[in-house]
């Protein structure tokens, strides 16, 4: 008695603390402590067992209001003692740590860790189904406004026969007879009891006596399913589309799982795109770019007349605000650039290079900003 420390003190917390605060502080130290993270270490053992204690004690207001009275004389001899003015249902009374930890960590270890209900049972749910992945070609245009794609995937579906539930028409699932519907078998390990799920009913906590002679008792079959797939405008290769409860169905009655369709957009014979901006190349002669013109440039959308100024270099891009693809997640599109490629004439009549020679001699350079300044450069590093 001498040697028991003070429980406000094992919990570190001090006399006028809340419940609230007193379950924070247990929570903390429990995880620990706990025996599971620390196999073999007898002391972290007798801390996690004192500070259970404790807990059991300031948890309860009754008791801790005899506490606060009496001290440990209200407890007998206190941890692992004789038992007095307490009922300590703790470890010395083979609780299993799920017991324990029932309203404490019911939020970790509850549906989390395999669908345990109020009172350490299990749900008696089926297994959920798993995800399937999948991935859809579409074309730059469906991108660019969206559309609507079926696809056709092969997967499982909740039996038609026993509608999902396994069990042959007419008959019920059975309570599983060896863990008695609870879904889970204790057993003594050392100073604990451990809880697994169990071994024959896989923890669904019943069994199928009549199991339906279409799918077998899993209540799912096979099945190629057509499934319409939304297209978001200005979606990207490589970009997912998450389909909640396409993926496979859960057994005897589960939840489906999820279908993940990844997005693959086709090349185009004119566009590119970086990001939410359309590229295009437009090629044009050096005339047009020498003395400026309008043409007509495709866009996604139809066709637009863009302003060529005079002077363009091979090159520059010119944008057209607004003609990109929808900006995903957002309001607004992008723009549409342009790419001018000045195409230079491979065959000329003698009359087209007699007037281009007669071009040069009467002061091309002069008209040629770029062309002069190289050259001066290079005369100034050679010079």
């Amino acid at each position: 008695m001498a040697n028991q420390r003070d429980y406000y003190e094992v919990l570190g917390v001090g006399r006028n603390s809340s419940g609230e605060e007193i379950k924070k502080a247990y929570r903390k130290l429990a995880i620990q402590f706990h025996p599971d993270k620390n196999p073999g270490d007898k002391k972290a053992e007798e801390n996690f067992k004192e500070l259970s204690h404790a807990y059991e004690v300031l948890s309860d207001p009754q008791k801790r209001q005899m506490y606060d009275q009496f001290g440990h004389a209200a407890a007998g001899a206190g941890p692992g003692g004789p038992g007095g003015g307490f009922d300590f249902q703790g470890f010395g009374g083979g609780a299993s740590i799920n017991d324990i930890f029932g309203d404490i960590f019911g939020d970790i270890f509850g549906a989390q860790a395999g669908g345990r209900a109020r009172g350490g049972r299990r749900r008696t749910t089926g297994r959920p189904g798993e995800d399937l992945k999948t991935s859809v070609d579409i074309t730059f245009e469906e991108a660019a406004f969206g559309a609507e794609k079926v696809i056709t995937i092969p997967k499982t579906i909740h039996c038609d026969t026993c509608a999902g539930g396994g069990a042959k028409p007419g008959t019920q699932p059975e309570n599983c007879a060896q863990c008695g519907g609870r879904g889970e078998v204790s057993f003594q390990q050392g100073f604990f009891a451990i809880t697994r799920p169990c071994p024959r009913c896989n923890g669904a906590g019943q069994t199928i006596s009549s199991p339906c002679v279409n799918c077998g008792g899993s209540g799912t079959s096979k099945k190629r399913s057509q499934i319409a797939v939304k297209i978001p405008a200005g979606i990207d290769t490589g970009q997912r589309l998450k389909l909640t409860g396409e993926g496979e169905a859960g057994e005897r009655g589960g939840p489906p799982g999820d279908l993940y369709v990844a997005v693959n957009i086709l090349p185009h014979d004119f566009f590119t795109r970086d990001e939410f901006d359309v590229i295009c190349e437009v090629p044009v002669t050096f005339i047009h770019a020498a003395l400026g013109a309008e043409i007509e440039v495709p866009t996604l959308e139809g066709k637009v007349k863009l302003k060529i100024p005079a002077g363009t270099q091979s090159h520059k891009i010119l944008r057209l605000k607004g003609k990109g693809l929808a900006r995903l997640g957002a309001y607004g599109r992008g723009d549409q650039l342009v790419r001018i490629i000045v195409e230079i004439p491979t065959k000329l009549t003698q009359e087209q290079r007699d007037l281009l020679k007669k071009f040069s001699e009467i002061g091309a350079d002069a008209a040629h900003p770029m062309h002069q300044s190289f050259f001066e450069k290079v005369k100034n590093l050679f010079g």
